[in-house]
């Protein structure tokens, strides 16, 4: 079972005091200027405060009204600031953790990597920061892996858990997609040699902390087309403001500029501005919270909008190796006499098949492992034969290819027929060779419908020969991963399509997808076939998720919008998504998915409710700032606020504490259901647009209630 990466809590008191310390370093009027918001309310504020000054030096009466109308509207600034350092305070205290598992480990670096002096290899001990790139390590058992890099020697039980939390240990071994290893994670058995592949401080869990604290986190275009919106609305109400002026002098009203400025904070979006960057950063801190690492809050927006899904074959929807799964005895031989014939062909076999054969013998008929005596002679796999096998007294045993097996006997019985049967009986005795003529001349029929239904269900065949003989069939699969065809539904209700991309013929490659359940396949798919692909679906205007995990994957996931690297794949991998699965499940989607719907709906809800907000607003303050000069206003004053001044300062007050009200929301983000989009819409406009408008008449009457009882207008 994966546990998920430790979350703190929302007002988790270490990140509450780090929050309010950072709220006031973020006053820089450098960093507010990415806010156009709330940095027009940082300057307004400070033009309030200086009225307030000049009110209380020349002893204005004004001067009490002024200066709590300058510190509501610090208040605002101060609490939109608290938003966005909470968010980035949890991404830090998940950093903090990633930052635990580096330490300065020794490395056993090898003198002579490449064994020039044909000596025993010669290791020095050095510190894991003073490795550089392409220098190669020996990493035994009990020791922490140094730095990033690529199997090249050897293979290891790995224990990853301090990255991915995954308590199972993993096989890291040379060659294939299962080579890479990170620094810091712990090699359990045996030993691998390791050539270095990232320099200190940019190793994979350098990039970790980097990414979960915010530093490298850019504006999405949803984001600059949001802050667009918003600054247009701040420019409109700008103009209002100072157009209302002169209107209020011609009809005898008379206005403060302070009060000009709180109605302008009061109108613009200082709500959603205040908890954008909030939104945002806590998108990327809940695909942590997923052992998801995003490069960008971009790519959390765009897994969002996802159309397809593509996903590599092996080792994303299959375990990677094909594995031994059912044995076909064929003839007169029982399955329990093939089990132990492929038992002994196999125990010197030390390929991942070659293992799945001798454990499944083991596991489902009960085998023991035989001890091969002297007399045995190991006949290794060879990829120029594809045969393997055990020479024993009397008996020959072989597995290999289908039409190598067969080529073997047919080349065995042309011997047989050449010598004289004397000389052949050293080897064979007389019933021997008869069985040889007859698996030449007949090969049985169950033999050929077996072969034939393992390839066409997509698996491997292996024929398995004894002293000339066939005995039968070893189904080699591809092992489709757990509960993957649940959740590849559960894609299809999200209106994901999902396309298995592999190398396998057309046949293999429509049996595993049928039985995984995508949507669609991509087979004999090279590299260049996989690219070709995402471009074709993105100029069609669809956005596109790649899983993968191997090098041939590395151009896809850099083309596909939202790539998703395994963490168990190589390094090239890694480095060309935009996003790191910890847990290297490539259903994860479905939650980065889910997450990315999420972030979109957040802001949108909140912004709807933000631009609610201002309606009610408007309907508390102009009533309640012109209705003596006309008293026809007196019918939208539905608030019967206590006075133009109580007014103006209960909205200030409200526009304040809404901020610090809605930060929960904008961390947790609003709950997503795979819904249509017309009934988010009404959702969306039922909760947070009609709760926008009526919030602010309750909160704004109740402020205005205590001002008046309080007397503080």
């Amino acid at each position: 079972m994966t546990s998920k990466v430790a979350s703190p809590g929302l007002f988790d008191p270490a990140i509450i005091k780090g929050a309010s310390v950072d709220a006031f370093r973020k006053l820089d009027p450098r960093h507010l200027a990415r806010n156009p918001v709330i940095f027009v309310t940082e300057v307004v504020s400070a033009l309030v405060t200086l009225l307030f000054l000049r009110d209380l030096i020349v002893h204005n009466g004004a001067a009490l009204f002024t200066g709590q109308i300058a510190a509501w509207l610090w208040f605002t600034v101060l609490f939109a600031n608290f938003a966005e350092a909470v968010a980035e305070g949890r991404g830090k205290a998940q950093a903090d953790a990633l930052r635990k598992t580096r330490s300065d480990t020794r490395a056993k670096r090898l003198i002579d990597p490449e064994n020039k002096s044909g000596m025993k290899d010669v290791v020095e001990g050095v510190s894991a920061l003073d490795l550089r790139i392409g220098d190669v390590v020996l990493v035994e058992a009990g020791d922490l892996i140094p730095g990033d890099g690529e199997v090249i020697e050897g293979v290891a039980s790995v224990n990853e858990s301090a990255i991915t939390g995954e308590s199972a240990p993993v096989i890291r071994e040379a060659g294939g997609d299962r080579s890479a290893v990170t620094g810091g994670t712990t090699v359990l058995s045996d030993w691998i040699k390791v050539r270095i592949t990232a320099a200190a401080g940019s190793t994979f869990i350098d990039r970790m902390i980097a990414l979960v604290e915010g530093a490298q986190r850019q504006k999405t275009p949803n984001e600059l087309a949001l802050s667009i919106l918003l600054s247009g609305l701040t420019i409109i109400f700008l103009i209002v403001c100072v157009t209302l002026w002169p209107l209020a002098n011609y009809s005898g009203t008379t206005l403060s500029l302070s009060v000009l400025i709180a109605l302008l904070v009061c109108l613009i979006p200082t709500t959603i501005g205040g908890l954008l960057s909030a939104i945002g950063i806590a998108g990327m801190d809940r695909l942590i919270r997923f052992n998801v690492i995003a490069t960008s809050g971009r790519a959390v927006e765009a897994a969002g909008d996802v159309d397809t899904l593509l996903l590599d074959k092996t080792g994303t929807i299959t375990f990677g190796n094909r594995m031994a799964d059912e044995f076909v005895a064929v003839g007169a031989v029982s399955e329990h006499a093939l089990a132990e014939a492929v038992l002994l062909s196999s125990l010197a076999d030390e390929t991942p098949e070659g293992r799945s054969i001798v454990a499944l013998a083991m596991s489902r008929y009960g085998l023991a492992a035989p001890l091969l005596g002297a007399e045995a002679r190991i006949v290794p796999f060879s990829a120029h034969t594809r045969i393997s096998g055990v020479d024993l007294p009397g008996r020959s045993v072989r597995k290999g290819a289908v039409d190598a097996i067969l080529a073997q006997l047919e080349a065995d019985f042309r011997t047989s027929r050449e010598n004289n049967r004397e000389q052949a009986a050293t080897a064979f005795d007389a019933d021997v060779l008869e069985r040889a003529a007859v698996a030449k001349s007949l090969i049985p029929d169950d033999f050929t419908r077996a072969v034939e239904r393992i390839s066409r269900a997509g698996g491997t065949p292996l024929a398995v020969s004894e002293n000339g003989r066939l005995l039968g069939v070893v189904h080699l699969k591809d092992i489709i991963k757990p509960d993957i065809k649940a959740r590849f539904a559960e894609l299809r209700a999200m209106g994901i399509k999902t396309v298995m991309v592999t190398g396998d013929n057309p046949t293999t490659a429509a049996a595993i997808a049928g039985e995984a359940g995508v949507d669609d396949f991509i087979a004999q798919a090279k590299p260049e076939d996989k690219l070709a692909y995402i471009r074709k679906e993105q100029q069609g205007g669809r956005l596109i998720a790649m899983c993968g995990d191997g090098t041939n994957d590395a151009p896809a996931l850099a083309q596909a919008d939202v790539g998703v690297a395994m963490q168990t794949g190589t390094q090239a991998a890694r480095e060309a998504g935009n996003m790191v699965d910890l847990d290297s499940d490539p259903t994860k989607l479905i939650e980065i998915v889910a997450i990315g719907k999420q972030l979109l709906m957040t802001r949108g809800s909140l912004t709807t409710f933000s631009i609610a907000n201002d309606v009610a607003k408007y309907f508390a303050i102009i009533p309640a700032l012109f209705i003596v000069t006309y008293p026809e206003l007196g019918a939208i004053n539905v608030m019967k606020l206590a006075s133009p001044q109580s007014a103006i300062l209960s909205a200030v007050i409200f526009n304040a504490l809404i901020i610090v009200a809605l930060i929960p929301l904008a961390l947790t983000g609003v709950e997503y259901k795979p819904v249509g989009a017309a009934a988010l819409l009404r959702r969306n406009l039922l909760i947070y647009g009609l709760g926008g408008i009526i919030v602010p008449f309750i909160g704004i009457k109740l402020i205005d209630l205590l001002v008046s009882a309080l007397h503080l207008a």
